[in-house]
């Protein structure tokens, strides 16, 4: 091989162009390709040489570098070699230095300086790294120039079969429909291998199933994993775990293997069809469970899930069909029977029914699994409760005239237990319903009758409420509304509608309309009113006035004369009779007052006195109210302040000495002893002063004293006393004494505060627990009678025993 250096064109055995591992290891490569190259150059370089040899002439040349292979995953605890460099100008004399640069020079790749070899000192991966791109030269040592341009060439790392097959997406899930067929595809799965697939078989992948059958298959090439065996119930078996393995080599011997988990679920399909659990349920209710009430549920099981479970329920036959009913729950799962009519025991007992459960979903694939329905029977028996009673009737309506006879029966109702015991009822009225008792109902025959006289005047209408009791069970009641109208009966006069007072005026002539009157009547009658007018008998011929009735029900008041005058006569009664023509005939009179008034020309009064009062023609009428609103504001405003003035409050106490406190309190147990006087001034109590009655009455109720304990009456009022000091001493005395003086003292307040000893005092069962009186005597206390009121006081006697007392109390 031939290569020019410096200028000149020079025989050069610069490369071997092969690698060899050590021969310590017994491990080589020759690379054929490479040496096969390198001697047809060395071939065409010595033909150019003999064929120029009469010529020497400057040939421009470079290194030609091939490629150098080396097997990655080195193992070995020496450096790899890898080639070595050469050029035809190295004597060996060691002038001439290699220098290697380039991808991993000096980190990945050393060459020796002096010899060209060139060594790997790291481990080559061909999946890290595939080749590397280095460049040599050679350098004289003594000029410390290059003898030749840089020339680069690749060093190779070839692959071994060193990486498994791997699932990078595993574990996989995968869901098909149960009942699929064979061959349905469950998931597509691909391997990856991390050797080079241009290169032997290291990346060919072959996929085999190592669990899951005879349920699936793999494809060997595809990794498509399909169902291998028809049927699959989800009902029976719903998770599949199926374990894939991929090798490589072909699937050869000595391959390597990589596997992955496949979860496989059955999903769904409505193949199974519904069924209830029993041929025949039992249910009961009670009668009176209003409608809409749930009676119970019952369900169709289906072994399927999802919408493929789901039912409808229906009633298809049974006598209960109308009065019962059943939906489906919000879960599309149970049939809810509710009441869809009332019920009754007594009618009817217990009733059956055919329900069918059908599920809404259907799959077509499967007609031969169907049908998909199933039908069972509810029996229902209806509980009898004790029912109320009931009448004959929802309402009860009466018309009674108001001029009923009282005790007169206007209706009698009727009701029954309906029970089967059917016991028997009570009638009462509400009292609420009839406030006035103008009715009454007897007890046992539901006969109503007026109590009271009725008056369609006063009340046209009575609603009142019979109630109906079982004797037997007094809650069970029954009520019914009975509307009772009033009717009308003539039994009041007609009057006339306001009392009237005419005028006349002075100037007036014969025949003048002075008034028309009209009349009223309490009455309703059916056909209207009708009233009558006339004067009395008494003024029939009366010679002033005269009364035309216009059969309108109103009447005309007419002059009959003219030449009126305030000073003859100023006031006329005129009696008017007034009847309403209904039977029976209800007859009035009554008085018009007709004063003889001065008028101006066109008729308005100016005076009806016989002493005319001119008022300013600058005062109008609405002033003169207005003044005399005044008047009788500051008028009532005067009364006022003398009533006030009149009933002014005397003082309760007159005396400071008077202000004793009678603070009397309850207590239901034992007293406190001394503790208890703080209710009292005991100072007060003892002045001899306060023991005095007073002998005025008081306007208000005695009150009512007890004793103040149930083994001790009162004592009388000033009598001998059973205190210590006797006589004004007993405070007992002197209490009852202020209690009664201030009963009759009038400015006294209305009430007192009573101190009530229950259990305590004199004469009680456990006596006087006080020492208000334990000087009464000059003995000791004993208290050996503690013992006798039982273990509750065991204690307490054992704790006083025999009380020695020197000094007797004040008291």
């Amino acid at each position: 091989m031939t290569s020019t250096f410096g200028g000149y064109e020079t025989h050069l055995s610069l490369f071997s162009f092969f690698t060899f591992h050590e021969a310590g290891k017994g491990e080589s490569l020759a690379l054929l390709a490479l040496l096969s190259e390198a001697q047809g150059r060395m071939d065409r370089a010595k033909t150019e040489e003999e064929s120029g040899a009469g010529l020497l002439r400057r040939v421009k040349r470079g290194w030609v570098w091939n490629q150098f292979f080396v097997l990655e995953e080195y193992t070995g605890q020496e450096p790899l070699y890898i080639g070595k460099l050469h050029s035809d100008m190295d004597l060996g004399d060691g002038s001439i230095k290699y220098i290697l640069s380039g991808d991993g020079a000096g980190t990945t790749f050393t060459i020796d300086d002096s010899t060209g070899d060139i060594h790997a000192i790291k481990r080559l991966d061909r999946e890290v790294k595939a080749q590397y791109l280095l460049r040599a030269q050679a350098w004289n040592r003594q000029t410390d120039r290059p003898l030749e341009p840089e020339s680069e060439f690749i060093v190779k790392i070839q692959d071994i079969n060193d990486n498994e097959p791997k699932f990078l997406e595993g574990p996989y899930q995968a869901t098909i429909p149960e009942m699929s067929s064979i061959g349905t595809e469950v998931i597509r799965m691909t391997a990856t291998d991390a050797d080079d697939p241009t290169y032997g078989n290291s990346a060919r992948v072959v996929y085999s199933i190592l669990q899951g059958q005879p349920y699936f298959s793999v494809e060997a090439k595809t990794g498509v994993v399909r169902v291998s065996l028809a049927g699959m119930d989800r009902e029976v078996r719903e998770n599949y775990s199926v374990i894939i393995q991929a090798k490589d080599m072909g699937g050869q011997l000595g391959g390597l293997a990589g596997t992955t988990v496949v979860n496989i679920t059955l999903s769904d399909v409505n193949d199974n069809p519904p069924m209830f659990d029993q041929k025949l349920y039992q249910m009961s209710v009670p009668e009176l469970a209003p409608v809409s009430s749930v009676v119970g549920r019952i369900r169709a099981k289906d072994r399927d899930i999802g919408i493929n479970a789901e039912m409808r329920y229906s009633i298809i036959d049974g006598d209960g069909r109308d009065t019962f009913d059943i939906n489906t729950d919000p879960t599309n799962l149970f049939g809810i029977i509710t009441i869809k009519k009332p019920l009754n025991f007594e009618t009817k007992a217990s009733y059956t029914l055919k329900i069918e459960g059908a599920n809404t979903h259907l799959d077509h694939r499967f007609p031969d699994k169907g049908p998909f329905s199933h039908v069972t029977i509810v029996h229902v028996s209806v509980e009898d409760v004790d029912e109320p009673p009931e009448f004959s009737s929802a309402a009860y309506y009466i018309e009674v005239p108001e001029d009923t006879e009282i005790s007169t029966v206007f209706m009698t109702v009727s009701a029954r237990d309906p029970d089967a015991a059917n016991t028997s009822i009570r009638y009462s009225i509400e009292r609420n319903t009839d406030l006035g008792k103008y009715f009454y109902i007897d007890i046992t025959s539901g006969a109503l009758m007026t109590v009271l006289p009725l008056d369609r005047e006063e009340f046209s209408w009575h609603n009142i409420t019979v109630l109906a009791m079982e004797m037997n069970n007094p809650r069970m009641i029954g009520s019914v509304s009975v509307a009772v109208k009033i009717l009308d009966v003539n039994d009041n006069p007609p009057l006339l509608t306001q009392y009237f007072e005419a005028f006349v005026c002075e100037s007036a002539n014969a025949g003048q309309l002075i008034q028309t009157v009209t009349a009223v009547d309490a009455d309703d009658p059916l056909g209207g009113h009708h009233f009558y007018y006339s004067l009395a008998l008494e003024a029939a011929n009366n010679p002033n006035f005269t009364l035309r009735d216009n059969q309108d029900n109103t009447a005309w008041i007419l002059t009959r004369r003219g030449g009126w005058s305030q000073q003859d006569q100023s006031v006329y009664y005129l009696p008017i009779f007034i009847s309403d023509g209904e039977q029976p005939v209800q007859t009035s009179t009554s008085t018009l007052t007709i004063r003889v008034c001065s008028c101006d020309v066109e008729g308005n009064v100016m005076s009806c006195n016989a002493e005319a009062y001119h008022l300013p023609a600058s005062l109008s009428r609405g002033a003169l109210i207005a003044i005399l609103a005044c008047i009788f504001v500051l008028l009532v405003m005067v009364l006022l302040m003398f009533s006030l003035q009149s009933h002014r409050k005397k003082p309760y106490l007159h005396d400071e000495e008077d202000n004793v406190h009678e603070n009397i309190v309850r207590y239901d147990d034992e007293g406190g002893g001394e503790e208890d006087t703080e209710a009292f001034d005991i100072a007060a109590m003892w002045n001899p002063r306060e023991a005095h009655l007073v002998g005025k009455q008081r306007q208000d109720m005695l009150p009512e004293i007890e004793s103040l304990s149930r083994y001790v009456p009162l004592a009388s009022v000033g009598g001998p006393g059973s205190g210590c000091g006797g006589g004004d001493s007993n405070v007992q005395g002197y209490v009852l004494a202020k209690l009664l003086e201030t009963d009759l003292n009038p400015c006294a307040p209305p009430y007192d505060s009573l101190q009530t000893y229950a259990y305590e005092g004199e004469g009680s069962v456990a006596e006087s627990l006080s020492s208000l009186q334990s000087g009464c005597s000059n003995t000791d206390h004993e208290y050996d009678y503690l013992n006798d009121w039982g273990p509750r006081f065991k204690k307490l006697a054992e704790m006083y025993g025999v009380l020695e007392t020197n000094n007797p109390s004040i008291w």
